[in-house]
């Protein structure tokens, strides 16, 4: 028998340092080779790390959360013989992946797995034990009914599901009726010192979740961004009628285009406006001390993934219209909720866009994505009384907030800037003209 170290290759550019985000091997597990062993973190991306010989598994570098230095032993493995390293060349530029040395192709994946048992706390299990096993006792007991009154109480299923949750046993609920109701349960509650709970609720359990992965990297970035950058944030109010009877119309006659949302008008008006603020459109190397305007905007999107809140890029949004626009959104919005993005995709943005549709409240402070100077977010269309020429109208209308670091951006810049696109907005047919 021989033992073999498996070392973290290089699967980043410039990357000192990973995150384990899953192991999918224990120690004692027998694996084969190009099984998948662990998932690795950089950057906002995942590289599914493969088991580049067979053999049992003898040691883990860590645990789920834990950063491990590149070139470092990851895993030790027992081999059936002597197993010879694979060339440096390899090792620094390529990762196992897939059926055999590949390029890696970075992707958002859960940041804990649900199937993963070796690092959940000692007493995170027991809890999940404990619960489990009053849960399966309650339902054996009921199957039976030895705890209905062997049967002889009377009372409707939604009663007996919330006793089973509420662990009663309803043998002893006393009731003035012949059948049990919820409110004989609230007074056996009150009077065995317990409170009342809502109906088909039942107490939940504590619980401990380790922050890592993108959640992680989400919690150090936004942390970063509101310690280094002195945000400030401008809201303006916009009449977004006419704006939505053309798209209305333009969806009614789209053909096999994608359906238009608000979000691709909303780009393609700040991308016209951004031209004559190139300062809003720009990174900050506060390290370096050095502004970058950016000559294209690269949009980022805000997109809610299950991981978490993640920010795919659409390149060179000025140059495209309303359709490539939705197309584009669509694509990236899928990609980043399956977890396929790249890290091209997920990187680069000169300014973002956040936008919650119909839930997006009255008005938004939202963080900076750092190094990025400004973000803009989307607030949800009302209907509202409104004096137009002399006359009580109801208008169709929308708040958006941007948030500016002050470092780089003047108040007077963004609001200039709010009032240009404002200008656009409720001018669809100028925003339509403009190429």
């Amino acid at each position: 028998m021989a033992r073999f170290e498996f070392k973290l290759p290089d699967i980043g550019e410039g990357i000192a340092e990973a995150e384990i985000v899953a192991w999918h091997i224990k120690v004692g597990d027998t694996v084969k080779e190009d099984q998948q062993i662990a998932d690795m973190m950089t950057d906002k991306a995942t590289v599914e790390m493969e088991a580049p010989v067979s053999g049992k598994v003898v040691s883990l570098a860590g645990e789920v959360g834990d950063q491990i230095a590149i070139g470092s032993v990851l895993v030790v493995f027992e081999t059936e013989g002597e197993v010879a390293a694979p060339p440096e060349a390899e090792r620094s530029d390529t990762v196992a992946l897939g059926d055999g040395l590949i390029e890696p192709t970075p992707q958002i994946e859960e940041a804990i797995p649900s199937t993963q048992e070796t690092f959940v706390p000692s007493e995170v299990e027991g809890r999940v034990t404990q619960t489990e096993q009053r849960a399966s006792t309650a339902l054996a007991t009921n199957e039976n009914g030895a705890e209905d009154k062997k049967a002889h109480v009377l009372a409707s299923p939604a009663v007996r599901q919330r006793a089973r949750d509420l662990g009663i046993d309803l043998s002893q609920v006393r009731t003035a009726s012949d059948r049990i109701r919820h409110a004989d349960l609230d007074a056996y509650l009150l009077y065995n010192g317990g409170s009342v709970s809502a109906r088909g609720s039942a107490p939940r359990e504590d619980e401990q979740i380790k922050v890592v992965g993108l959640r992680r990297k989400i919690a150090e970035n936004m942390q970063e961004a509101k310690r280094r950058i002195p945000h400030f944030t401008y809201v303006e109010e916009y009449d977004v009628t006419a704006l939505e009877q053309t798209r209305a119309m333009m969806n009614a006659d789209r053909g096999g285009n994608p359906k238009l949302t608000m979000l691709p008008f909303l780009i393609t008006a700040m991308s016209r406006t951004l031209a004559d603020y190139p300062q809003i459109n720009a990174r900050y190397d506060d390290e370096a001390n050095v502004i970058t305007r950016s000559g294209a905007v690269h949009m980022g999107m805000a997109t809610q993934t299950d991981q978490g809140l993640s920010v795919a890029v659409i390149r060179n949004a000025e140059s495209r219209d309303l359709w490539g626009l939705a197309a584009e959104i669509k694509r990236l919005a899928d990609a980043a909720r399956a977890g396929k993005a790249t890290r091209e995709e997920l990187s680069g943005s000169t300014i973002t866009i956040s936008s919650l549709g119909p839930m997006g409240g009255v008005v938004s402070t939202p963080v900076i994505n750092r190094p990025e100077v400004a973000i803009i977010a989307v607030n949800k269309v009302e209907e509202k009384p409104a004096v137009i020429d002399g006359e009580l109208e109801i208008r169709k209308r929308m708040n958006l907030s941007i948030s500016c670091d002050h470092r780089v951006v003047d108040g007077w810049d963004a609001a200039s800037f709010m009032q240009d696109l404002k200008k656009l907005i409720e001018n669809p047919l100028k925003l339509l003209s403009m190429r």
